[in-house]
Order: structure tokens, then C-alpha cells, then sequence
């Protein structure tokens, strides 16, 4: 038996997310059905991170088990490639430990969510980035972001706790806001987890703040009073984009 772990990019688009639904396509479904008919076995995937319909991802981390001896990563990586749709596509691939596990293992992730902040957006960013045509204070929203850092309860910024995991604390290490290409910018913020939603919550209430609707210091008061209801609106899928996992060093 071989624990094997891949990293993955995707776009999002076309797919109802990570994971299998019978709704629609799905990443997982399409990495699986490409591995089990490469490695002639019924392969089942693990995910750092089950990305929602419309999310992207330059650096989500899978594993699956295959029986499969002797068996050439580099060919094995080749063979995937040749087999994905161009939407999806395998960038690395390395055996790990029997016990490894990119959910439970995972030390943090780092999330990316794009705004086009201009009177028009370039047709080629509309399924990548949210638009939002009302200037936006870069200044308030960096002072809001302060207030998110470090370990709190996130409970107005989830939309539903999992039935399986209904712990609400979580640490915000990193919150980065840029501008890219003039007029788009770019959140940048890593955690050591995530709550259902809690990503484009966040972004939807900085996005209040940058509008002027809210203060920077009210995202003090959402964090405690712990109510959704007083938080921003959950940005768009399509800007949010999964593009590091990390782990311990072996």
C-alpha cells in the first residue's frame, strides 16, 4: 500500500466544487475517474480543503492509497496530465507516510480573493474576480483587518458550523490587501483553519467597510457579539481562489 499526495490547480468554473454531488461535475470526480482507470483500481481522494462550487485552486493538496507495484511517480504524474480536462491540472506528486492525512494534517492554509474596483471590468477577470465598482478605502479596510488577527470565535463570520466540527475558534495569522493591476486588488489571508463561508465573509464585510458602510472598529463588535446577521454579505465564489496548504516540515 502507497500514501500518495498530489497538488493540484484548478479552475473552478465549470465545476460544482470539490466535492462529489450528483448535481453536476465535480474535481474530485474527475481526479478519480482519471486515477482509477490509470492505476486500475477504485481510487478514493482526500482533500486539504472541500472548495465550493466556482472556488479555484493553485495549491490544493490530495492524497489516495493505491496497491499499485511497482509504480513510476514522474510517469504516474504524466499519465494524469495527459487525462484531466485543461481546467484541471496535477503539479506535484510525492508518496507520504502511510499516516498522512492533508485534512488533519494540514499546519494552516492561505486563501486569495480578487475585486475588480473599476468603472468596468476586463472581460478576461469576470469568473475570477468579484466586481465591484464602488470605490473602495484600501486604508479602512487594512485598519478592519487588524482586528481579525490573531485567535478568536469566527461564529459571525460562518454560515453553518459542520455537524462534525462545531469548534468556532481560529487564528488569523496573515491579512495582506494589495493592488494588482491598477485597479484589482488582492486580499491575502492565512489561517490555521476555516469555517464554512468564513472566507468570503470576511471579504464581504471588509468590502462593507471599504464602501464606507460599516467602521473598521464595528468589525471589533461583530467578532464579539458572534451574530452572522451583523456581518457583511458573502462574496461571490468565483474571486475566491485556495492557493496554499501548509504542513510540518518532514
Amino acid at each position: 500500500m502507497k500514501n500518495i499526495q498530489l497538488i493540484i490547480a484548478y479552475d473552478g468554473t465549470a465545476f460544482l466544487g470539490w466535492q462529489k454531488t450528483l448535481m453536476g461535475p465535480t474535481i474530485e470526480e474527475s481526479l478519480e475517474n482519471v486515477l482509477s482507470k490509470i492505476l486500475q483500481e477504485k481510487i478514493h481522494l482526500q482533500a486539504a480543503s472541500r472548495t465550493d462550487a466556482y472556488v479555484h485552486a493553485e495549491g490544493q493538496s490530495v492524497n489516495f492509497f493505491t496497491h499499485k507495484d511497482p509504480l513510476s511517480l514522474p510517469k504516474l504524474l504524466q499519465g494524469i496530465n495527459a487525462l484531466l480536462p485543461p481546467s484541471i491540472v496535477a503539479l506535484q506528486i510525492q508518496e507520504k507516510p502511510l499516516n498522512f492525512h492533508p485534512t488533519l494534517d494540514t499546519q494552516g492554509k492561505e486563501y486569495q480573493y480578487f475585486i475588480c474596483n473599476t468603472p468596468y471590468q476586463q472581460p478576461k477577470n469576470r469568473f475570477f474576480s468579484w466586481y465591484v465598482p464602488s470605490l473602495l478605502q484600501i486604508n479602512l479596510m487594512t485598519e478592519a483587518s487588524e482586528h481579525l488577527l490573531g485567535t478568536h470565535d469566527f461564529s459571525a463570520f460562518c454560515n453553518q458550523l459542520s455537524l462534525h466540527d462545531k469548534n468556532p475558534i481560529c487564528t488569523l495569522s496573515s491579512i495582506k490587501i494589495d493592488f494588482i493591476e491598477k485597479d484589482r486588488i488582492r486580499f491575502s489571508i492565512i489561517g490555521n483553519r476555516f469555517l464554512y463561508k468564513m472566507m468570503r465573509n470576511l471579504i464581504g464585510t471588509l468590502i462593507y467597510v471599504g464602501r464606507e458602510k460599516i467602521t473598521p472598529s464595528e468589525v471589533k463588535e461583530i467578532l464579539l457579539q458572534k451574530k452572522r446577521a451583523l456581518a457583511g454579505v458573502t462574496a461571490p465564489a468565483h474571486g475566491l481562489h485556495l492557493t496554499q496548504v501548509f504542513y510540518k516540515s518532514p
